[in-house]
């Protein structure tokens, strides 16, 4: 299905860089990861996943360790003036269904999140990129070591500083509020209790201070203004500052280099949305990658860069409105969609809910199982509703498997009639119709 010369470099080992990693490597795509920081990286940052991130790593194979490594959100118990307190959630706990079987953020501190992504991704530390040069055939990539690779594809994956971002000359378009700025650090200490999420007000619907604890750990994770007086008796770890930064990149492509992550957009760390958004470009991108074709990479950035847009001003808002409450659905990323996009192939006259652009959701299958299970991998699947008769030889990596009418996978599909959906390798749904000559043309257009 996927043509050579594929050989990508990803700068920068992230939960984004990683992840790529992790798709090229399903994909049999040769990469090679650097990473400037001499080690992995240190501290909780991120600590929240989402819903349709959950979902990304169960394609991956990785989500019961992630569920093993993390824990729920706690409860907020907030502390007001004069030692009275009141307990408050961000969102209320959501129960799984047939169709989304993670429906609540999972927290992990994000070094655990980087270090089971990095489990068997030959990462090389202390390597980062100073130059990039570009042409028709390929990139080069000049290491500080003074190294130059040649590869096919660039992904810079490098951070809100990304140098590859600056090597291509893309704009990085938006605000940074140096007057807002925020400690975040991991600490050690005893007198409160690790089953709530600790919060002192300022008096208003924000907040002065805040201990968070870390599942898995003996830490909490400290949140306050650069001002603020820190009780005393805290062990502290690691640390870091925070300022106000909400930018995206103007371009997420130029020739064979491509921006992800914080390369391309960063956000307010209110709703939890820069390590999850930056998740989804690598799914997005990686087995773009791996087919190698210019016009399928071209959707990456058709895809990716409204989406990343609307979340950026989901999360801006959050953090203007200064509140606690993180229970708009949008949040949980289930529901971000390529409809309309590049790729989204709908035929039918009279869809149901469930279209060409949207994510694919679980379903119970008939003789057991969920059809997560037949998504898992690098590989294209069509669900062929109501078909009676089996499908032509098809191109490509293709698995075909028929359902039936009636059933609760074809009520979660919403299925009207007989229709072949076809979910690409990113579990999104790409094209939709009741004649097969529509999916072969599709997969003419996407197999290489």
């Amino acid at each position: 299905m996927f043509t050579e010369s594929r050989f990508t470099v990803i700068a920068g080992a992230g939960p984004t860089g990683l992840a790529l990693a992790r798709v090229l490597q399903r994909h049999g795509v040769p990469f090679r990861i650097v990473e400037k920081s001499p080690a992995p990286a240190e501290g909780s940052r991120g600590k929240g996943l989402q819903p349709r991130t959950l979902e990304v790593l169960d394609d991956l194979g990785l989500i019961a360790d992630f569920q093993a490594a993390g824990g729920p959100y706690p409860p907020l118990l907030v502390h007001l003036p004069g030692g009275a307190t009141m307990t408050r959630r961000m969102d209320e706990e959501h129960q799984p269904t047939e169709a989304v079987p993670y429906p609540n953020m999972l927290m992990v501190p994000q070094w655990r999140t980087t270090a089971l992504l990095a489990d068997g991704i030959p990462v090389e530390y202390g390597v980062s990129v100073t130059d990039v040069d570009q042409d028709e055939s390929g990139v080069r990539v000049t290491l500080q070591t003074g190294e130059t690779i040649t590869a096919r594809y660039l992904v810079g994956a490098d951070g809100g500083r990304s140098v590859v971002r600056k090597a291509i000359g893309v704009a990085f378009e938006g605000s940074t509020y140096e007057e807002e700025r925020m400690l975040i650090a991991d600490v050690t200490l005893t007198g409160l209790d690790r089953d709530h999420w600790h919060v002192w007000p300022d008096g208003g619907s924000s907040f002065r201070l805040s201990l968070c604890p870390l599942p898995g750990t003996d830490q909490f994770q400290l949140t306050a203004p650069m001002d603020s007086d820190i009780p005393q008796g805290l062990a502290m770890g690691w640390t870091s500052e925070y300022r106000a930064n909400m930018r995206m990149a103007s371009r997420f492509r130029v020739g064979n280099v491509f921006l992800a992550g914080d390369a391309a957009h960063v956000h307010s760390p209110a709703g939890g949305q820069g390590l999850n958004t930056g998740v989804q470009d690598a799914y997005n991108l990686g087995w773009k990658l791996a087919t190698g074709d210019p016009e399928l990479l071209d959707t990456y950035e058709a895809e990716r860069l409204p989406v990343a847009a609307d979340v950026l001003g989901i999360s801006t808002t959050l953090h203007r409105a200064s509140t606690f409450r993180r229970d708009d659905p949008i949040l949980r990323q289930l529901s971000l969609n390529y409809r309309g996009g590049p790729l989204a192939a709908e035929h039918r006259a009279d869809p149901g809910d469930v279209q060409a652009g949207d994510r694919a959701p679980d379903a119970p299958l008939p003789a057991g199982g969920r059809v997560f299970d037949l998504l898992r991998g690098p590989h294209v699947t069509v669900l062929a509703f109501g078909l009676a008769t089996a499908l032509p030889d098809l191109p490509g990596s293709v698995r075909v498997h028929h359902l039936p009418l009636g059933g609760p996978s074809a009520a979660i599909y919403d299925v009207r009639g007989t229709a072949l959906f076809l979910i690409r390798p990113d579990n999104y749904v790409g094209c939709v119709s009741s004649e097969p000559e529509d999916v072969i043309a599709y997969l003419k257009r996407i197999a290489h």
